[in-house]
């Protein structure tokens, strides 16, 4: 009767690998939503009885998030020990950057540069000069 538990378990556990190993940060998606499935996942496998390291999830963190966190990521993977930190640290930087980005499209959304016609007249119409 045990014997069968103990399948169901492994069975169980071995979908909720797969379930780990496909997750993918959406571009759109928010930190803190793909870091519940995560951790959701995490949390269940262990549960389980089955082995996640920490090092293990951190790696995959980096594998799994989108482009737009490339820059905080590589800078994290090269000064950070990757052996030693925890999954909570890398998504805390990750949110940092998550909260950068959003700022700076809220201040001007849908308009990153400028034209030359339409920085001229916003120079002439604040009455100073822009550029040095």
């Amino acid at each position: 009767m045990f014997l069968g538990a103990d399948k169901v378990k492994a069975a169980r556990a071995q979908t909720l690998k797969s379930e780990f190993e496909a997750l993918c940060m959406k571009d759109n998606e928010p930190l803190d939503e793909f870091y519940l499935k995560l951790n959701s996942l995490v949390t269940n496998i262990r549960v389980l009885g089955e082995k996640v390291e920490e090092v293990y999830v951190v790696k995959y963190l980096f594998r799994a998030i989108p482009s737009k966190f490339l820059q905080i990521a590589s800078v994290i993977e090269q000064f950070g020990n990757l052996e030693e930190m925890l999954v909570e640290e890398v998504v805390g930087s990750l949110k940092a950057r998550e909260e950068r980005l959003r700022g700076l499209t809220e201040t001007n959304p849908g308009q990153l540069l400028l034209t030359e016609e339409e920085w001229r007249k916003k120079e002439n119409n604040e009455g100073q000069l822009l550029l040095t």
